[in-house]
């Protein structure tokens, strides 16, 4: 009896420590917001290195490199296998490509069903590491027992928020350190291997480099050279620009011999087609000691002659001043006007490389020394990588230019799209130049006389056709917009010339959706949801409230007369608040007669997303137009007022209707678990086990039979601006909920972190999670007036980044006393509100 007494309490000490085991082992597997990666949350990672518009590489979470994008395309499935390696003399096996294992899931991409056949993934690599981030560098710390050399290696490409200039350099930047942990000397070479990517799909030659070499792409002619990629190092090394002349096989087999056996192999570039080539570096490192050594990428690829985007208008911009303006018949990049070819592009790099790097730092330091929770700064940080993807481009001129997000090889939904890249809220405050090209291209270029905007601009950016619908909340939206950057810039002169076209803008869309003047949306709209709404509904009528009040605002400054405006306004708010909201939230009444606009069917005869069968034609006598929301609860449904607020602008809509519907998002949107959640549309954004923010639920019934698609999705953008509102509104923990919920699916185990997508990857939406610094800490800079506005939600002693036009730095509360400390350039603060209460 005592035995068995023994034996059933050592069997459940037993399942008592097991229990314990696993539950430390999944805590540790657990990803910590803004901290290290490790384990299976390596596999996902890839972190982008470029320059704004110029093209990317990827720094993988195991060392590796991906998604070579550099021919002003995105190439999602691009695997230069390029490597470093170390050699390290006296020690047996003593040679490592310097990367973790490789990830499982990449044993399916190149050559699969040939067992890998053309990549690197049968040489000896370091046993494990971990990954940490802190834009725009990102490090890979190393380990092999094996190995008796401690190795980090740091990725990072400039980024110093106000200098959009050197921000936009195609190059990046790969720090190998190695460090001696032992008591007696450690001779070492590190080295570094490229196959001649660039020339898979074309002719390639391999030509010299200081300390290097350069990948040489060619056209279709064979003759002339189209691309260069040029990969060179710091110190003194040994080149073999060629490698052996065989099958890509023999030249692997000796390369790796040369590598494990402590070779350096010096040969000349050959004058044809080469393999690949490497650089060879030895290093002395006594006891105790440690070095760094620096791989840079630098690469320029000349123009698309076939890269031009968007329905033809004009060839010549002739009302952005007094002269007319041509334009490039295809996309050339800034930096290829900027730089006559490789060689002076890597001058300055050279030159200039150790000022950018300091500079770099500064903004990470800035930025990581906030004390904000830790799930805000990696949703913030992460986003920024978006900057450095394919989803951005800057023409020859500086002009900003976007895709929504990227697919695997071309962009997704060109033209800047406005009622997407209204969410976007990092480039207005780090690169204000930068967003005030985006407001210019809108209503400048892209808007006719009579005030229509096309809301997808050409590629290169040129008058735009306008036999098309306008966007609602795009267009209202660029006008709250463009009050935000005459705010920020302080540059009135600015505002005074736009004004004209912002005023257009406006009576144009009062004309085309509020013609009886009752202050809301009321003919058919249409939206980010590609469809149009039919009748009055909260999203796209916060957004008219919010550029009437910023017109009003900007009005008022110009000495302009804005009492029509005024009356819309308040007949607007007194409409959304009156008969838009049920005591919970806002709603759509779904509206199709009495109109201005013709039937459905006609409307959706110029669309390219709405068509009517025979059975949709009796849905739309029972119920209405297709894809409406109606009755349902739109996590999107008082976007305006958010945008207002992120702007600048008073929300004119009562605080409490506004809290309560964003309670009521929280409270019915909000998923944890999303398995039994039926989704027909795009799953993949979230699913299974995974939580969520849907856009649109219906709590009180009257779902649709056809509700607008997407309806039934998760979209991080939406989550991030829910969350920020949330927050502006006192409810910091609910924000911080669907934050957190929201980057628990980007943990680097199933998804990237640095690649949040929507329709397509590293989707510009995401951009939306930067609006969350201001949503917890109030602070605001307004460059007209010189106040610094702080109206924290997280107490009165906290440190946050801040960025104006002239410099970053920080800026919080100590004990409720502000304190400003800039880090880069200057500010010219001269007041300071502190919730509301000036203090200077």
């Amino acid at each position: 009896m005592k035995k068995n007494a023994c034996l059933t309490f050592c069997k459940l000490l037993l399942l008592l420590l097991a229990g314990s085991l696993t539950s430390a082992v999944a805590q540790k597997a657990a990803h910590p917001f803004n901290g290290y990666y490790e384990g299976d949350n390596l596999e996902r990672i890839a972190f982008p290195l470029g320059g704004i518009g110029a093209g990317m590489v990827c720094l993988d979470g195991t060392g590796s490199l991906s998604h070579l994008s550099i021919e002003h395309k995105p190439d999602m499935n691009n695997y230069p296998y390029a490597f470093a390696a170390l050699y390290v003399k006296g020690v047996e096996n003593g040679a490592r490509v310097i990367e973790t294992p490789v990830p499982v899931w990449k044993y399916y991409v190149t050559n699969s069903s040939r067992g890998g056949k053309g990549t690197n993934f049968g040489l000896p690599r370091f046993r494990s590491g971990r990954f940490i981030a802190r834009f725009p560098f990102a490090s890979l710390e190393l380990e092999d027992q094996g190995i008796p050399v401690e190795v980090t290696l740091t990725g990072w490409s400039p980024f110093i928020p106000g200098d959009a200039d050197n921000s936009s350099l195609p190059v990046g930047v790969l720090e190998y350190t190695f460090r001696n942990p032992t008591d007696k000397n450690q001779e070492i070479i590190f080295s570094y291997h490229a196959p001649h990517f660039l020339a898979e799909r074309s002719f390639g030659r391999i030509t010299e480099a200081d300390n290097g070499f350069t990948l040489v792409a060619y056209g279709n002619d064979n003759v002339s050279p189209k691309a260069f990629f040029r990969i060179f190092t710091d110190r003194e090394a040994v080149v073999d620009h060629s490698w052996f002349d065989g099958r890509p096989r023999d030249a692997s087999a000796i390369l790796w011999k040369d590598i494990s056996r402590g070779n350096l192999p010096a040969t000349p570039p050959v004058r044809k087609k080469a393999l690949g080539a490497s650089l060879y570096v030895p290093v002395s490192l006594d006891a105790g000691e440690e070095t760094t050594v620096k791989v840079n990428f630098c690469w320029y690829v000349l123009p698309d002659t076939t890269l031009s985007i968007g329905r033809e208008g004009s060839t010549e911009i002739c009302n952005c001043g007094d002269t007319c303006l041509p334009v490039y018949p295809y996309y050339k990049p800034w930096y290829v006007e900027r730089f006559n070819g490789i060689d002076e592009l890597t001058r300055y790099w050279v030159e200039h490389a150790d000022v950018l790097r300091h500079r770099s730092s500064l903004f990470r330091d800035a930025f990581y020394s906030s004390t904000l929770p830790p799930e805000v700064m990696e949703a913030v940080a992460a986003n920024l990588t978006i900057l450095k993807s394919p989803t951005v481009l800057r023409q020859h001129d500086g002009k900003l230019w976007g895709w929504e997000g990227c697919d695997e090889e071309r962009g997704c939904c060109y033209g800047s799209c406005t009622h997407v890249w209204n969410y976007a809220q990092s480039i207005p405050h780090l690169f204000p130049s930068l967003e005030r090209t985006l407001r210019e291209t809108e209503f400048f270029v892209s808007q006719d006389v009579e005030g229509h905007q096309a809301f997808r601009s050409n590629l290169p950016i040129s008058c735009a056709s306008h036999n098309r619908y306008a966007a609602s909340d795009g267009q209202l939206g660029g006008i709250m917009k463009a009050y935000r950057e005459w705010r920020i810039s302080g540059d009135t002169d600015w505002l005074r010339r736009l004004y004209p076209s912002i005023k257009q803008s406006l009576d144009y869309c009062i004309a085309t959706w509020d013609p009886k003047h009752k202050g809301v949306l009321e003919e058919p709209h249409h939206n980010t949801y590609d469809i149009e709404f039919w009748g009055p509904d909260g999203m796209c009528t916060s957004f008219y409230l919010g550029a009437l009040t910023a017109i009003i605002e900007m009005g008022k400054e110009l000495d302009k007369p804005v009492k029509f405006y005024e009356d819309l306004l308040k007949k607007g708010k007194k409409y959304m608040e009156k008969q838009l909201f049920n005591g919970e939230y806002f709603y759509q009444q779904t509206r199709w007669k009495d109109l201005v606009a013709s039937d459905p069917v006609k409307v959706a005869e110029g669309t390219d997303q709405v068509d009517y069968s025979e059975e949709a034609l009796e849905l739309l006598e029972k119920e209405g137009p297709k894809y409406q929301y109606g009755t349902g609860c739109l996590s999107d449904g008082v976007l305006g007022m958010w945008m207002a607020d992120v702007c600048g602008l008073d929300e004119v809509i009562e605080n409490e209707m506004v809290k309560s519907h964003l309670l009521s998002v929280y409270r019915y949107n909000l998923k944890k678990d999303l398995s039994l959640h039926v989704n027909t549309q795009r799953p993949t954004y979230a699913l299974g086990n995974e939580g969520g923010l849907l856009l649109c639920s219906w709590p009180r019934g009257g779902k649709p039979s056809l509700p607008f698609f997407y309806s039934n999705e998760v979209w991080t953008g939406v989550e991030y601006h829910v969350a920020g509102h949330l927050m502006m509104k006192g409810e910091v923990e609910k924000g911080l909920d669907i934050v957190r919920t929201c980057r628990e699916r980007y943990d680097g185990s199933v998804r990237n972190p640095f690649n949040e997508w929507e329709c397509g990857f590293w989707y510009a939406r995401a951009m939306s999670s930067y609006g969350l610094l201001q949503a917890l800490t109030g602070i605001r800079y307004d460059a007209v007036s010189r106040t610094l506005y702080i109206d924290s939600r997280i107490g009165n002693d906290f440190s946050s980044f801040f960025c104006c036009k002239d410099g970053f730095g920080n800026a919080g509360l100590r004990g409720g006393v502000p304190f400003v400390k800039m880090k880069y350039g200057k500010s010219d603060i001269e007041h300071i509100y502190v919730s509301g209460k000036k203090i200077k």
